[in-house]
C-alpha cells in the first residue's frame, strides 16, 4: 500500500467520522426543543452507548497506527506538537483497550481526559499550519510544527486526522455518559 492510498483512507476515515460527529451532535441539540429528535437521540444513544468503549478504542488503536505508519514508514518526522499528540493518544489505546475488555465505565473518564488536552493540542497545530505566524516558539527549527506533510482533499493533514480522532472520541464517549440508565457492570469481575 502506498503512503498516497494510506493517505486517501485514513482522509475518508475522517470524512465518515466527521459525518458522525455531526449528527450525533445536531441530534443532541435538536432533541432539546423536540421529542421526535429526542426519541431519534435516545435510539441512537441505546446502540452507541454500550459500544462507546470499543469504538473509542477503535479509533485510538487506528490513529496510534496511523501515526507510527507516517512516522516509521513514510518517514515523516513527527514535530514537537505531534510528539505532545501522541502522548495523549498512545495511552487513550491502552487505558480503553483494558476498559473495553473488562466492562469498566472510569476507564472513559480518563480517556476523555486525555483526549481533552490532545484535541487542543492537535487545534493548535492545525491553526499552525494555516496561520504560521502564530508559532510561539514551541517547536524546533530542524522539524517545524507549520511544515505541512501532506492535505487529503486540500484540508485533511496530520493534526487535522488527529483533532477529528480525539473529537470522535470525546464524542462517542460523551454519548455514552449520557445513558443513565445503562446498567452499571461489578468492575471485579473480568469477563
Amino acid at each position: 500500500m502506498t503512503v498516497a492510498a494510506v493517505q486517501l483512507f485514513l482522509g475518508i476515515l475522517a470524512l465518515f467520522a466527521i459525518a458522525a460527529m455531526a449528527a450525533i451532535l445536531g441530534l443532541r441539540v435538536l432533541a432539546r426543543v423536540s421529542d421526535r429528535a429526542a426519541d431519534a437521540y435516545d435510539g441512537m444513544a441505546r446502540g452507541v452507548a454500550p459500544n462507546a468503549i470499543p469504538m473509542a478504542w477503535f479509533v485510538a488503536l487506528v490513529a496510534t497506527t496511523g501515526s507510527l505508519y507516517f512516522s516509521e514508514v513514510a518517514g515523516y518526522q513527527p514535530c514537537t506538537l505531534c510528539w505532545y499528540q501522541r502522548i495523549a493518544m498512545y495511552p487513550i489505546v491502552v487505558i480503553l483497550g483494558i476498559a473495553a475488555a473488562r466492562r469498566e465505565r472510569a476507564g472513559a473518564v480518563y480517556a476523555a481526559g486525555l483526549a481533552i488536552v490532545g484535541a487542543v493540542i492537535a487545534a493548535y497545530h492545525v491553526a499552525l499550519e494555516w496561520f504560521p505566524a502564530l508559532d510561539s516558539g514551541v517547536c524546533s527549527a530542524t522539524t517545524p510544527c507549520t511544515l505541512v506533510w501532506f492535505r487529503v482533499f486540500g484540508v485533511l493533514s496530520l493534526p487535522t486526522l488527529a483533532l477529528i480522532a480525539f473529537l470522535f472520541i470525546l464524542t462517542v464517549l460523551s454519548v455514552r455518559a449520557s445513558r443513565v440508565d445503562e446498567p452499571v457492570p461489578d468492575p471485579r469481575r473480568f469477563p
